[in-house]
């Protein structure tokens, strides 16, 4: 190492998944969203993911440097399709003295950041009244869903349904008794929707056949659809995505052209890109909801919706004082 090189300080914190989970604040992570969101969409500042295919599946990387952030990065993720696994790293980095501030396991962040931005376009999507939830999926970014849905509306009542009755009953026990809200698990996504004021979809076929059909559907509905993130997964009928009048897209291009969803309703002769709209602008009060007709909250993810979850969370660990500095280091380079 020579004077042209040198250890940056403070050391690398890494954040395990415990940390994560240590340190998450629901209501901090929707609000940290929500501000990052009312920015005006600096394309150039989060560039769409990269996807290498490796011997047993893929690594993908999504890089961002939220504006107004002390720090850029990116999540990788690491899956071995054949093998069914996947690891998720977060890294951050100063962007004014290059240190690697922080290592952080990606995983609960991927459902906090996915669920915490949809919670965020609901305080602009959803009426100001008690109402009906349907949840499509009993799994983890189900419950996610809904416990984040459940800090920004006021439910009524909400039925959940998924193909293996087990799950949904412990899906809405279990819900129930952690929000104090009723959840009845019932046989069919139809009937789950039927007459439901918000659509929480967080599920996928097993042969990527629409899980949510347009006739379904009420006049005036919010649909959140976050399961199809590539082109050759659907969720959504694309007579569901005809009908909106309003389509709000966590990153506008990605959801636009990487989604099988909209690649489908292209396909089946409709005009998505008419209707679809940034969050940005509708976090930034630069676009409302009109008053009638179907609104569609649109996610295939993004890299800035990981930065900016895995800042606060690093802000808090240096302020509480949890995470584990790394004995060693990379080093930081003069230029």
């Amino acid at each position: 190492m020579s004077d042209e090189a040198f250890f940056a300080t403070p050391a690398t914190l890494f954040l395990s998944d415990a940390d994560v989970a240590e340190l998450s604040d629901g209501d901090a992570v929707i609000a940290a969203l929500a501000e990052a969101y009312a920015q005006p969409d600096d394309p150039q500042a989060t560039p769409e993911r990269v996807v290498v295919p490796t011997a047993t599946g893929w690594q993908r990387v999504m890089p961002s440097a939220p504006p107004g952030s002390r720090f850029a990065g990116s999540k990788t993720i690491s899956a071995s399709v054949k093998n069914g696994v996947v690891s998720y790293l977060i890294s951050l980095f100063d962007q004014y003295d290059s240190r690697l501030a922080a290592l952080i396991d990606g995983n609960r962040i991927t459902g906090l950041r996915t669920a915490g931005t949809a919670a965020a376009a609901l305080t602009k999507l959803v009426p100001d009244r008690p109402i009906v939830v349907a949840v499509i999926g009993s799994g983890f970014e189900a419950r996610a869903q809904l416990r984040a849905a459940s800090r920004v509306a006021t439910m009524s009542d909400v039925r959940v349904s998924s193909p293996t009755a087990a799950n949904r009953e412990q899906f809405a026990a279990e819900l129930t008794a952690e929000l104090g809200i009723t959840v009845t698990a019932v046989d069919s996504a139809q009937d789950a929707t039927r007459e439901a004021d918000l659509i929480l979809c967080a599920a996928r076929s097993r042969d990527e056949s629409p899980t949510l059909l347009s006739e379904w559907v009420a006049e005036n509905a919010t649909v959140v659809s976050i399961g199809s993130t590539t082109p050759t997964q659907k969720e959504l009928d694309p007579a569901l995505i005809g009908r909106a009048k309003l389509v709000v897209a966590d990153a506008l291009h990605e959801v636009l052209n990487d989604s099988g969803d909209m690649i489908a309703a292209r396909a089946a002769g409709f005009d998505p890109a008419s209707v679809t709209v940034s969050l940005h602008d509708l976090l930034g009060g630069r676009i409302s909801r009109a008053p009638e007709g179907i609104a569609i909250y649109k996610s295939t993810g993004s890299g800035f919706q990981d930065l900016v979850i895995a800042e606060l969370l690093y802000n808090l660990a240096v302020e509480r004082g949890i995470g584990t500095p790394l004995p060693v280091g990379i080093l930081t380079i003069r230029k």
